[in-house]
């Protein structure tokens, strides 16, 4: 037997056995030892939540946490607490960061590109959808349109499917009182010599939160924290030095959970430029903007964003910088009633909670909530 034959031979019975292997992970997995031994009741169990990157930039993770700890139960929360600075001497990070960005340009051309057929890629993408087929007992969604989504081929699942909406957290609250908003907008910095005239309605307070990354294209107002709000600044600069932008200031602004929160329940109008890449999931921030009861314009060129902006009841959607524009001078208009008709839309979409869409979805799942 020539080696070629040898080699040929041993290299399709490797095949053969890994996909054997794997067809009956779900099987083996179950018979390697576990120091885990089930609980006769479910709330003196520990339940692992696994974040898979920065906890602190993980909402939803934090909130599931919450409501199971809440529940009476406990919880180990695994992931990255915060990223730190790294100090190492330059003969070692050199070599390192050259890897890293080459890691970072090979993600941006294999995920951009149109027909992503590298045979990485392809072999990641079986690797996902045969254990999502295979491993989990039941999937979780945050919108019914990725639930289909999930149910179709590649994924096809077959495992129940539970969509669990995002809700707004008890920190984002409505504010009644003109008198509270006005103290809050008298004290907060970047807002403060404009506060009188927010007031009274001659000057609109219009927000947008933003992580400063390609997802949201701020260019499409006028054409935080993150890679692109230096560039962002200097357009702004550059605009407002060549006269473009009339009766407009445009302010950055770093804020607390609180004063974020607050902020949001003290502007007029709320702009969200979220761009799913799914198609199938939904922002936060257009829910953090219900719960505090601001009324939302956002960018609507995907499958499920009806299921959270309900057009002309709780907000406005937008496919073009005109169609932005036009709703900006609709709703901003010093004798339009439409702006106060959403804000109350808000109210009513934000009234509904976490722990109310939690309990009944996964709570009851997971045996904590009768």
């Amino acid at each position: 037997m020539s080696s070629t034959l040898a080699f040929a031979l041993t290299f399709t019975a490797g095949i053969v056995a890994t996909l054997i292997l794997i067809s009956f992970s779900k099987y083996i997995f179950k018979l390697i030892p576990s120091r885990y031994r089930p609980s006769s009741d479910p709330k003196d169990d520990h339940y692992q939540i696994l974040v898979l990157g920065d906890i602190g930039r993980s909402p939803r993770m934090q909130y599931h946490a919450l409501s199971v700890v809440r529940s009476g139960a406990h919880v180990d929360l695994v992931g990255y607490k915060e990223w730190l600075r790294w100090q190492m001497s330059l003969f070692i990070g050199l070599p390192l960061k050259a890897l890293w960005q080459s890691y970072d340009l090979f993600y941006t051309l294999a995920y951009t590109a149109p027909a992503a057929k590298w045979i990485i890629i392809q072999m990641y993408k079986f690797y996902e959808c045969f254990f999502a087929r295979r491993v989990p007992d039941v999937s979780v969604t945050v919108t019914e349109a990725m639930a289909r989504d999930m149910r179709r081929a590649p994924f096809g699942l077959k495992m129940p499917i539970l969509t669990l909406h995002d809700r707004p957290a008890a920190t984002f609250q409505p504010m009644t009182s003109r008198e509270e908003r006005k103290k809050f907008l008298l004290g907060l910095r970047e807002t403060k010599d404009h506060a009188e005239r927010i007031i009274t309605g001659k000057t609109r307070l219009v927000i947008s939160s933003t992580s400063w990354t390609p997802d949201e294209d701020f260019g499409i107002l006028l054409e935080g924290l993150g890679p692109q709000k230096a560039d962002f600044e200097k357009m702004m600069r550059d605009l407002k030095a060549g006269g473009h932008l009339p009766n407009v200031d445009i302010l950055t602004a770093w804020l607390s959970t609180r004063d974020y929160a607050t902020l949001l329940a003290a502007a007029d109008l709320g702009v969200c430029l979220h761009r799913s890449s799914s198609g199938v999931d939904l922002p936060m921030k257009i829910v953090d903007m219900f719960g505090a009861g601001l009324p939302v314009t956002a960018y609507s060129a995907y499958e499920s964003f009806s299921e959270l902006v309900k057009e002309g009841e709780n907000g406005c959607g937008f496919e073009t910088p005109d169609d932005l524009s036009v709703i900006l001078r609709r709703l901003l208009s010093s004798s339009s009633t439409e702006l106060e008709k959403l804000r109350q839309g808000a109210v009513r979409e934000g009234s509904r909670r976490w722990d109310d869409e939690w309990d009944p979805v996964i709570g009851r799942t997971l045996g904590l909530v009768a």
